[in-house]
């Protein structure tokens, strides 16, 4: 259990000693072997529970030799310009699902902003399940180029 014959030696040791301290709690009725083996494999699980790795805390600077080092973290709090962000990422979407041909916007809306099936979208258009299919894979193809000339041109500018 060890992997290490010099603490398993010392582990050996430490189980016969148990076992014969414990001698007179042994029960004749189970067989002897049993219970040493028990005691081993309990003994080797208290060695494993003290031998944990020590644990520091995070805010403890760490000692190099040269000299000690600061941890430094990554603020995961949204920053004041989120909401800006977020706002001006959903005004670009809009706007390129505004563009899109009717019958493609159409099918999108339906598809995620009311969260519909496609057999629903099918029935209130009086469409073949199908056409609702290629009209949205065809409207989110749109999107995507649409959106990826959007950021290309920020980039540029």
């Amino acid at each position: 259990m060890v992997k290490r014959r010099d603490e398993a030696e010392d582990l050996t040791q430490e189980t016969f000693i148990k076992a014969f301290n414990a001698l007179p709690s042994f029960n004749a009725e189970y067989a002897f072997s049993t219970w040493l083996y028990k005691i081993a494999v309990n003994n080797c699980i208290d060695h494993f529970r003290k031998k944990r790795l020590k644990t520091f805390p995070l805010d403890n600077p760490i000692m190099a030799k040269d000299g000690e080092l600061q941890r430094e973290f990554p603020d995961q709090d949204a920053g004041p310009d989120a909401g800006l962000l977020e706002k001006e990422r959903s005004s670009c979407i809009q706007d390129a699902i505004d563009s899109l041909p009717a019958k493609y916007r159409e099918a999108i809306l339906m598809r995620h902003a009311s969260e519909k099936s496609y057999e629903e979208i099918a029935l209130e258009l009086d469409i073949p399940i199908g056409t609702v299919k290629v009209r949205i894979f065809r409207a989110r193809e749109m999107l995507k180029k649409k959106l990826r000339d959007q950021r290309r041109s920020l980039y540029l500018s």
